[in-house]
């Protein structure tokens, strides 16, 4: 039997919700500063589940996992509670990824606080990260080499809380090296290791460290992010990273994910899984059904709504 893609069953692994009139606040949007992706103006408006679910309705999504969404970081509970919400209220998400510093004398406080909330899956805590290849930031607190940070990534065993990974590609070597100290933490990279830079030089950087990390068998890759500033979102410009990172972490540890509604300076999220369904179209229909919803839900234990 040919299975429809139409059927085929969807968990968005990584996405975003955010009300711009609320009570909740976000610098980074409503600033304009560092649109590195791209020009944020088209993002910058209220983004809540009825929305979400129009963006979605050509496909099969059967659950969704928000990632915080750089939120004012005062206020990273208060987020976690507002998801909540939204989950009472419309359903998803069914699984939330919260911020906590890990390296603050308050953060056990507060991943205990993230815990009270049932949704609640992971963590996503970003190390500071040089702004190029050519810079570095070795030795600065916070950086993938401060030894408090990374000994605070233990809370998150303790709290039985997996981490989502976020850097560019030049540092994903220098982030399985963290993942190696951590064998028994459930890691995720997003967004595809950031291969924003796709020069020949910059791709075998990225190559090198996708290979780091996928030799931590604890450590799973999220296909998404693929933004290259100054081009469209086509799989003739991403296509080959899609097939390249489904080669080096296997069917089995990477998932599909739209971050929307950022991506969407990029392609609307009907086009980006579109592709990703077509990009995929040649694989065994259980590869696939592991790709875009099973390795999502087991990642991240989610019961799906009956």
């Amino acid at each position: 039997m040919i299975e429809n893609d139409a059927d085929l069953p969807i968990v968005d692994a990584h996405h975003h919700l955010w009300d711009l009139e609320g009570e909740l606040r976000y610098p980074w949007l409503v600033s304009g500063e560092h649109q590195w992706l791209g020009d944020y103006s088209r993002i910058r408006r209220t983004y809540l589940p009825p929305e979400f679910r129009r963006d979605t309705a050509l496909h099969n999504v059967i659950a969704t996992v928000h990632i915080e969404a750089e939120g004012d970081r005062s206020q990273q509970v208060a987020e976690t509670a507002w998801l909540t919400r939204m989950n009472a209220e419309h359903g998803m998400p069914n699984a939330i990824v919260a911020h906590a510093w890990i390296d603050t004398p308050n953060a056990e406080e507060i991943l205990a606080a993230h815990k009270q909330f049932p949704l609640v899956r992971g963590i996503r805590t970003k190390p500071v990260i040089a702004s190029g290849p050519g810079d570095s930031v070795r030795g600065q607190p916070r950086s993938l080499q401060d030894p408090k940070w990374r000994a605070g990534l233990s809370l998150l065993e303790k709290y039985d809380l997996s981490w989502d990974l976020r850097v560019p590609w030049y540092h994903l070597e220098e982030a399985a090296e963290v993942c190696r100290e951590h064998p028994g933490l459930r890691i995720v990279l997003n967004h595809t290791g950031y291969a924003l830079d796709r020069s020949k030089e910059q791709l075998a950087v990225w190559k090198r460290g996708m290979e780091a990390l996928a030799s931590c068998p604890n450590v799973w890759c999220k296909i998404s992010g693929l933004t290259v500033k100054n081009q469209p979102w086509t799989l003739q410009v991403n296509g080959a990273v899609i097939r390249e990172a489904i080669g080096i972490f296997g069917v089995d540890r990477c998932m599909f994910a739209s971050n929307h509604p950022v991506d969407g300076v990029k392609a609307s999220w009907d086009w980006i899984f579109t592709q990703f369904k077509y990009v995929t179209a040649g694989l065994p229909w259980e590869d696939r059904r592991k790709l875009f919803a099973e390795n999502a839900i087991a990642f991240y234990r989610i019961s799906i709504p009956g």
